[in-house]
Parts: C-alpha cells; structure tokens; sequence
C-alpha cells in the first residue's frame, strides 16, 4: 500500500460499521474475529481486524477492553473529486442515513459543491466536486 489507510477502532460495533461501510462504497469485506487472531482480550466473536478494499479503503476493530475507541474532533474524511458527481451524491445519502448532515452536498458560492456529513458510526466526511471535473481533480 502506497497511500495513508484509515484505521477506526470501533466501541464493540467493527462488524457493523465495517458493513455499513461496505454497503455505501461497495468493494471487498474481509472480517477477522479475536478468535481467529488468538486474541483473549475481548470477546471470541469481536472483529480483531477488519478492512475495505474498493473505492474507498477503510479499516478497523473492535477496541479491547480499556482501549480507546473512534472520537474525531477537527478531522474530516475527505472525498473531494473521488468519484464522478452522482457516485459522491449517492454516498453522500447513504452516509446520512441515521447520521447528521452538517452542510448539505450542494452548489458552493465559490463554484464547487461540496457538504459535510457525519455518519451514524461518527466519521466526519466531506464530499464534494468541481463542475465538469474528472475523478482525481479537484
């Protein structure tokens, strides 16, 4: 891997999340429970080492016992220009789902749409394109 990954330890809720995450940007979910990694520091069936591979590459866990889970402050997830207009919209929907929309995914005064929202999961993303821009600018 040649780019930065996000790394989310979930409250108890990898397995959960990790498929919401799945079902909004498609790709390949792979699942690895404590037992399966020989954890004993959690439950058997907790997720010791999730990930997403697609259009959007995510991974997680569930924290152990004592361990910190997700809680961002200042930090955004961004997918500026990721995908073409309707694809962003889309997950922009799918996202707010049981989530909170902060600014909607929408037409900027400086010519750009762009909208923030936080999932139900609690990750802050901020989506957005350029008129008539192709994938990958911005």
């Amino acid at each position: 891997m040649t780019a930065l990954q996000i790394y989310v330890s979930f409250p108890g809720t990898a397995r959960e999340a990790l498929g919401f995450y799945a079902d909004v940007f498609g790709g390949e979910l792979s699942l690895f429970t404590y037992e399966q990694f020989s954890r004993s520091d959690g439950p058997p069936d907790a997720i010791a080492h999730g990930t997403l591979n697609g259009a959007v590459v995510l991974a997680g866990s569930d924290a152990a016992p004592g361990e910190k889970s997700v809680r961002l402050e200042g930090v955004m997830l961004s997918l500026l220009g990721t995908a073409e207009p309707s694809v962003l919209h889309d997950w922009f929907d799918k996202l707010a789902v049981g989530g909170r929309v902060v600014d909607p995914l929408a037409p900027k005064p400086w010519g750009a749409s762009d909208g923030q929202v936080i999932d139900r999961h609690g990750l802050h993303w901020l989506i957005g394109y350029e008129p008539d821009a192709s994938p990958g600018e911005v």
